[in-house]
């Protein structure tokens, strides 16, 4: 099956929807502090994506999922689901926002501290949206997407994290996750779909304290580091224009270096 090429016209659409993907994620931030639950951060995000934006929450129902946003905590590595927790301070979490405005997606993660964290947390947190940027840097056409995913786990690995490898960036447009287009985050130079001029796709890479290895548990989303260390995700979604890259999930005040 080949990679969709999008439109100006799509293009246009999937900047609407990213930005605001982009906005939910700013909306939210005053309210990751201690003492929050989840469900109350996905209540908040749902009435907000549902009321304000006049769009809809693309996790909720989606293959059973049962709530608008993806809430994972510290060890939790993706796809978890809010719930009844309680955030304590010095926890880390990723809140995952999937945005459909007018049939087209946005999708993104941004990794939020929970009061003061350790600096080994930072350092996860950091180091893994490094690696995001730096992927997002490289996008241009005539790329492999093997160089994008070798460059990634070289610069987790040099800085002593693993990078998940069951997990991926997806493409994406009218569809959540268009099959034709898959970005691991670790890989070979010189292998893997070579980028053109039209493309739409996310970068989401996963990088673990330990081990690399992860368990699903038993509500078949919520995956977790086998080892019970922290994991930590940033995701952009983007497109591949004729010079680079437009990032369409790009928040107020964000610079890709």
């Amino acid at each position: 099956m080949a990679a969709i090429i999008k439109s100006a016209e799509e293009f246009a659409k999937m900047r609407i929807a990213g930005r605001l993907a982009a906005e939910v994620l700013e909306m939210i931030e005053p309210y990751v502090q201690p003492g929050v639950s989840t469900d109350e951060l996905n209540t908040l995000c749902h009435d907000f994506i549902t009321q304000q934006q006049q769009a809809i929450p693309a996790p909720l129902d989606y293959r059973g999922f049962p709530k608008s946003i993806c809430t994972s905590i510290n060890h939790v590595v993706c796809h978890g689901i809010p719930s009844s927790k309680v955030l304590k301070k010095g926890d880390i979490i990723n809140i995952d926002v999937t945005v459909i405005k007018d049939d087209y997606h946005g999708d993104t993660s941004k990794m939020y501290p929970v009061g003061e964290i350790t600096p080994h947390a930072q350092t996860l947190i950091d180091i893994t949206q490094e690696c995001l940027y730096l992927a997002i840097a490289m996008v241009k056409p005539g790329v492999q997407l093997g160089d994008i995913g070798a460059a990634i786990q070289a610069y987790a690995e040099n800085h002593r994290f693993s990078v998940v490898r069951e997990y991926c960036g997806h493409g994406i447009g009218r569809e959540f996750h268009e099959s034709a287009i898959q970005v691991l985050h670790y890989g070979q130079k010189g292998t893997g779909l070579t980028l053109e001029p039209g493309m739409t796709f996310t970068i989401e890479p996963m990088l673990n304290a330990g081990r690399r290895h992860v368990k699903l548990l038993g509500d078949d989303w919520t995956v977790i580091t086998k080892d019970r260390k922290l994991s930590a995700q940033w995701e952009h979604t983007l497109g591949v224009t004729t010079t680079g890259y437009e990032v369409f999930t790009l928040r107020s005040g964000e610079h890709i270096p």
